[in-house]
């Protein structure tokens, strides 16, 4: 009975299960076309392929049959070992996005141009071993956010930078011309902190300089400058950690911004209040000053003019009555009284052209005495 219940339990799990194994089978389409000849990737497979082997071949993987690929979207292993291939060109396989193993192992590949594995998400293995690779340049794995296997085996690299390859697993390197300077120490880092291992670690040796040859490029030593030179490469959780700083810091400096620009936009008002208020006081001064001059009239009620020459006449002659008129003034006390008229000062001309009129009163003077 319990052995009954535990079936029916049960039942629809594996039911359900077997359904998902034959519908995988159903699915996986394969064409094998090794040691055809073919110098094209052939157009007329059906569309509906998962799993495609063009090794032996003389396949240049040219415009032509970068065009052809990305006709098979349903790719998920690409086999084009031992063929003619001698660059990757950008996007070469940008329409495969279900592939997930690519084998071009055994070409005479030198150049792969910085986007070649655009596209490729789902990419789990990437075998280039036994190229011309000489030049590597780690940016290049960038969109391989899944890969799991490297395989660099036997190429001509002699220096390779970390690649940011957070969950790679198997790293291959063997067969290569490593130079172990200082420069090779970020890579000998990430290999000993990272959980990358490198296969055939024994046997993946420094060849320069001499004195390191046959080290292994994990366990070279370096010497103290050398760490000084280069500081440990950046594992997955210190960029993590890095990457969430900066989108606070980012996002933190972006609020500031928004309330600032606020803060900026409720005082416009005041500030433009201000400025016409100021504008108009302004305006409003110069022309009190030009058309009702008031204020300077006062400055001006005394001023100097040039005498003409009948008025310097008239001023002399004014004088010279004033003198007579005082000699006939009658003596009332003529013991006591005496009249003095003493010339203080002459007409002078001055330097200026303004003659000034600079005598004293005869009365006021016949008063004080």
């Amino acid at each position: 009975m319990k052995a009954t219940c535990i079936t029916i339990l049960f039942w629809p799990l594996f039911m359900l299960l077997l359904s998902e194994e034959r519908q995988s089978s159903k699915t996986e389409v394969k064409y094998n076309f090794t040691e055809k000849n073919y110098s094209l990737i052939p157009a007329d497979i059906n569309k509906n392929v998962t799993i495609l082997d063009l090794s032996y071949n003389q396949i240049t993987l040219n415009i032509i049959d970068t065009g052809v690929l990305q006709t098979y979207i349903l790719l998920t292993e690409l086999y084009l070992t031992e063929n003619n291939v001698t660059m990757l060109y950008n996007n070469s396989f940008g329409n495969l996005s279900n592939l997930e193993i690519l084998n071009i192992c055994r070409n005479s590949i030198h150049i792969i141009q910085q986007g070649a594995f655009m596209g490729l998400n789902k990419l789990k293995q990437l075998h280039l071993c036994q190229n011309k690779i000489s030049q590597l340049s780690p940016d290049i794995f960038v969109p391989l956010k899944n890969l799991i296997l490297l395989n660099l085996q036997g190429n001509f690299i002699s220096y390779f930078d970390v690649p940011q390859l957070f969950h790679l697993e198997l790293i291959i390197l063997y067969g290569n011309p490593w130079n172990c300077s200082c420069s090779l120490l970020n890579l000998q880092n990430w290999l000993n902190t990272s959980n990358v291992t490198l296969e055939n670690e024994n046997v993946t040796t420094c060849i320069h300089p001499g004195i390191l040859n046959h080290y292994s490029i994990k366990t070279v030593p370096y010497n103290a400058e050398c760490y000084s030179k280069f500081p440990p490469p950046i594992n997955e959780d210190l960029y993590n950690h890095f990457h969430f700083i900066s989108n606070s810091t980012f996002n933190s400096s972006l609020n500031n911004l928004k309330n600032s620009e606020r803060k900026l936009l409720g005082k416009s008002w005041a500030l433009l209040v201000g400025v016409v208020v100021t504008v108009l006081m302004t305006s409003l001064l110069i022309f009190v000053a030009i058309k009702c001059p008031i204020w300077y009239n006062f400055l001006l009620s005394y001023h100097h003019h040039r005498l003409e020459e009948h008025e310097a006449e008239t001023y002399e002659d004014g004088f010279t009555g004033n003198s007579s008129s005082l000699s006939q003034v009658p003596d009332t006390n003529s013991e006591d009284t005496t009249v003095i008229f003493e010339q203080l000062h002459s007409f002078v001309v001055d330097d200026d052209g303004f003659i000034e009129d600079k005598y004293i009163d005869t009365h006021e003077l016949h008063e004080e005495n």
